[in-house]
């Protein structure tokens, strides 16, 4: 039986999740989706109408003129390198103002050096950190009016960090600020984790562009790769032509048979992102009743699907990644270890036994090996599974006290 608390919390995100759910099956009426659009291309990829209609009605969905809606993604760390790449040219000035940004994105930006980053060709860029978890709304003003700034990049969810996730009414403040001084600065979102937690989306509320993987919210845990990039037409087609060929742009690009997927996957990515911000709380709720400090709290806003749990203690740190291993679907029998991988600089120890390796809208948890040791818990196909995973996972932790 849950806490009447828990059930309090459960009943807004089914609230969200209803009308979430309203809203594409909308798009996919408006758009009159049929089999046909099941259909696959091969080669060039062109007059695939499937993709066509996929990508309006993610367009629909998002609040965005156009999207772009591919496998030839391969995350949503490629998706917004394509961006990057796509809406800056040498000498152009990049400015994050939400602090440092995802560690897969220092080398793309070139805050760590390598031949191919931004840098490399010339581009500026520049970083202005969040104040107590909000934008530093004077420090982003006197910037735009003491030099020209090319596109401004605000990552929602907090990566590895320890700040706070930003919301959709912070992105409305900062968008309109930003307005008063500069018309024509792109505003870039990295939507990642945060998708259908809301309703409005970013681009509801002034950002001009945003971007996120389908291995995580949007693809509902069936599609298999992939990502997406929606917003402003002319903005959309810079980075098709960025992702394929300068004159081809979103005309090429074969579906290889992964639009049925890709719309399979929207369709059940309302109750998936439910399920999974029921599983958040609940660890949240659990945990703290063990003594652990959780962000956010299980009674908090709720920004993206990401739940911090900081154990101030590598081994439990460790302990639990290990734990949600063994409750998950695929390879339960193996066991992380902290481990370098490419794009970080510490030891990553990661818990991911999903049907598609690295999604995390399954149950997954990870985390770097440095203080205060965070395990940043995600996703959970259905809170059924999520429960057992969680449940378990604080009960090992309690018999190696």
């Amino acid at each position: 039986m849950l806490d009447k608390n828990l059930i309090e919390q459960f009943n807004k995100i089914d609230e969200i999740c209803d009308k979430n759910s309203e809203n594409i099956l909308n798009a996919f009426r408006k758009y009159n989706l049929s089999e046909v659009h099941f259909n696959s291309t091969t080669g060039y990829g062109y007059n695939d109408i499937g993709r066509d209609v996929i990508e309006q009605i993610y367009a629909e969905v998002l609040g965005a003129e156009d999207s772009l809606v591919r496998n030839q993604f391969i995350s949503g760390s490629h998706a917004l390198t394509v961006a990057y790449f796509g809406l800056l040219r040498p000498n152009d000035t990049m400015l994050s103002i939400s602090g440092l940004p995802y560690d897969t994105l220092h080398e793309v930006i070139g805050i760590k050096e390598n031949n191919s980053s931004l840098k490399s060709f010339g581009v500026k860029y520049k970083q202005i950190e969040l104040i107590n978890d909000d934008f530093d709304y004077k420090k982003i003003i006197e910037t735009l009016k003491n030099e020209k700034i090319k596109l401004i990049t605000i990552q929602r969810s907090k990566g590895y960090s320890t700040r706070k996730s930003i919301n959709i009414e912070k992105i409305k403040k900062v968008c309109n600020e930003i307005r008063k001084v500069d018309k024509d600065v792109i505003i870039m979102v990295d939507n990642c984790y945060c998708e259908l937690v809301t309703v409005e989306t970013p681009l509801h509320v002034g950002a001009d562009i945003i971007v996120g993987s389908l291995i995580k919210n949007l693809g509902g845990g069936i599609a298999p790769n992939g990502a997406y990039i929606a917003g402003k037409k002319d903005l959309v087609e810079l980075c098709a032509e960025r992702l394929t060929v300068p004159g081809c742009g979103k005309e090429v690009g074969p579906s290889l048979g992964i639009n049925k997927s890709f719309i399979q996957g929207l369709y059940f990515a309302p109750s998936v992102v439910a399920s999974s911000l029921k599983t958040a709380i609940l660890a949240a709720y659990l945990c703290e009743k063990e003594g652990y400090d959780v962000e956010p709290k299980y009674n908090e806003e709720r920004v993206d699907i990401v739940q911090n749990i900081i154990f101030h203690d590598p081994n439990k740190l460790i302990k639990f990644v290990q734990e949600i291993q063994k409750y998950s679907a695929i390879d339960s029998f193996a066991t992380p270890v902290p481990t370098d991988m490419p794009g970080y600089s510490d030891q990553i120890i990661m818990a991911s036994g999903s049907f598609t390796q690295g999604s995390s809208i399954e149950i997954s948890c990870d985390g770097p090996i440095r203080p205060p040791y965070i395990a940043y818990l995600q996703g959970g196909l259905t809170f059924n599974y999520g429960k057992i995973a969680v449940t378990n996972a604080i009960k090992a932790l309690k018999e190696t006290e």
